[in-house]
């Protein structure tokens, strides 16, 4: 008989809030719960539900911004999102896609809808992530990842019970493309009706799930969608148990910093000092140009 990981908190968030005027996000952490320490890497998550845009002749999104001491990771469902930075990168992500954005010591960046889905609207579903980068790695040189749903890893569940798609580490060996820079686990499940799968992520990992859509009993618990479930950082298996015909949810794993975390706006540091400087360096245009 297996042994269930503890879940330490099942919540959800129903505000919403813009970011510009293309993206409306309930904002899971650290809005719905502060967790930036509790569960490093990751430091952020904002997730855009399926929500329908009319068709627009102006741009719907957000316009130049910097970062510094993360990663954005942006999860495409529904809808189409571009990407251009002050690096030089520019992409379109469609429905399976993820772009991997590694901010490192500064950069500037837009997202915005591109500009067919733009004109003939369309629902719209995404997520960002922010995952925080180890402190040796804080000032790294700007990179960018444009992640096809054809190059990722993917494989049929036990018992044709459904698939998975790993973005980033390994589950049941399929290996994710994404090159990070602390070990870390994320993959979609796709699950048919009545079906179990069990995750067995190590135990030192910290590890979440957020439930994207229909409903499911993880660890003898109820989870529907929308909900994101925390687990406690201890030996045991995580059961899932479809209750759906179609259950889509994300799992999200990956070992802890163990590093102080200061996130302020767009920045998440090691310290205060590191915050006020990523600040002065953005005012006095260090971040360079906001022009591309």
């Amino acid at each position: 008989m297996n042994t269930y990981r503890p879940i330490e908190e099942i919540f959800t968030v129903e505000k919403e809030h813009w970011v510009g005027n293309g993206f409306r996000v309930r904002n899971y952490f650290p809005g719905g719960r502060n967790l930036l320490q509790r569960f490093t890497p990751f430091a952020l998550m904002d997730y855009n539900a399926p929500k329908e845009f009319p068709p627009s002749s102006s741009s719907k999104g957000i316009g130049p911004h910097p970062h510094r001491g993360i990663e954005t990771v942006t999860f495409a469902f529904q809808g189409a999102v571009e990407h251009h930075d002050n690096a030089g990168n520019h992409g379109i992500i469609y429905p399976g896609d993820v772009q991997w954005m590694t901010a490192g010591k500064g950069i500037m960046h837009k997202e915005y809808h591109e500009k067919e889905f733009q004109t003939k609207g369309g629902v719209f579903q995404m997520i960002q992530l922010w995952v925080s980068l180890p402190k040796k790695d804080k000032y790294t040189d700007p990179m960018y990842q444009e992640i096809t749903n054809s190059m990722m890893g993917k494989t049929e569940l036990p018992e044709k019970s459904g698939t998975v798609t790993v973005v980033a580490g390994e589950f049941l060996g399929a290996k994710g493309p994404a090159h990070t820079f602390s070990p870390m686990n994320i993959y979609i499940l796709n699950m048919n009706e009545k079906s179990t799968v069990f995750l067995d992520e190590p135990s030192d990992y910290n590890t979440g799930i957020l439930m994207i859509s229909g409903s499911a009993i993880v660890n003898g618990s109820q989870v529907i969608e929308n909900d994101f479930v925390l687990f406690e950082n201890k030996e045991g298996t995580i059961e899932i148990k479809s209750e759906d015909p179609s259950v889509k949810l994300i799992v999200l794993g990956g070992e802890p910093l163990n590093e102080p975390q200061v996130g302020s706006g767009p920045f998440v540091m090691n310290t205060m000092e590191e915050i006020r400087q990523a600040s002065l360096d953005y005012r006095e245009g260090r971040f360079g140009t906001d022009k591309f």
